[in-house]
């Protein structure tokens, strides 16, 4: 396809497409002439991507760029990989720190693994203190009731890893990130409408 058949489909510009490939998000087309390029579906598919990530998640360009280099060009520690992807994920952490006293604490209680060097650390300590400074209750027991929830959706986010090869599973990990913790922030938001309107459950003691 052209790159005019290629925005139409995309429902993008040309002169987006454009600046695409000059910032060098989208590869160019195969040259069939000195005016003309022809593109195809991995172009589009690559186009798709970048709008979702941009315009439906609302990223910034330069975070944009940052997950498409870690699926173009992955570390092989996933672990890396997944804590360069949160790191282009709000909330952005300001400055370099190298004790997280809060998060550290936190982490521990919940036996979970301390790493201050991953993104998610500066950002739980963020978070902590956020809630402290509102007087909003950041307890082991609040800490541990979102814990223990979120650690069992991360199973099951987990799990189809192992069927995956690294590339596959590179993609899906900074993909999944990006793209379904909106889906998850919606959902709570709607559970919380959901048992608003219908009467709050009794409270389990």
């Amino acid at each position: 396809m052209r790159i005019s058949e290629l925005a139409e489909r995309s429902g993008l510009t040309i002169a987006t497409l454009k600046f695409y490939i000059r910032e060098g998000m989208l590869q160019r087309g195969e040259a069939t002439s000195a005016t003309r390029a022809e593109y195809g579906d991995d172009h589009l598919a690559r186009v798709q991507l970048i709008s979702a990530l941009a315009d439906v998640r609302g990223l910034p360009l330069t975070k944009v760029k940052q997950i498409l280099a870690l699926i173009d060009d992955p570390d092989p520690d996933p672990v890396v990989v997944l804590g360069r992807a949160i790191g282009a994920l709000p909330p952005y952490v300001q400055g370099d720190r190298a004790e997280f006293p809060r998060a550290q604490a936190a982490i521990e209680s919940l036996g979970l693994t301390y790493d201050p060097a991953f993104t998610a650390v500066p950002q739980l300590e963020d978070a902590i203190r956020a809630l402290e400074h509102a007087n909003l209750d950041a307890g082991p027991d609040t800490l541990r009731r979102y814990a223990d929830a979120m650690c069992t959706v991360a199973v099951d986010e987990i799990a189809p890893l192992s069927e995956m090869s690294l590339e596959e599973a590179i993609s899906y990990s900074v993909l999944g990130t990006a793209l379904y913790e909106p889906l998850m922030l919606a959902l709570r938001r709607l559970a919380h409408q959901h048992l608003l309107a219908d009467g709050l459950p009794p409270r389990v003691t």
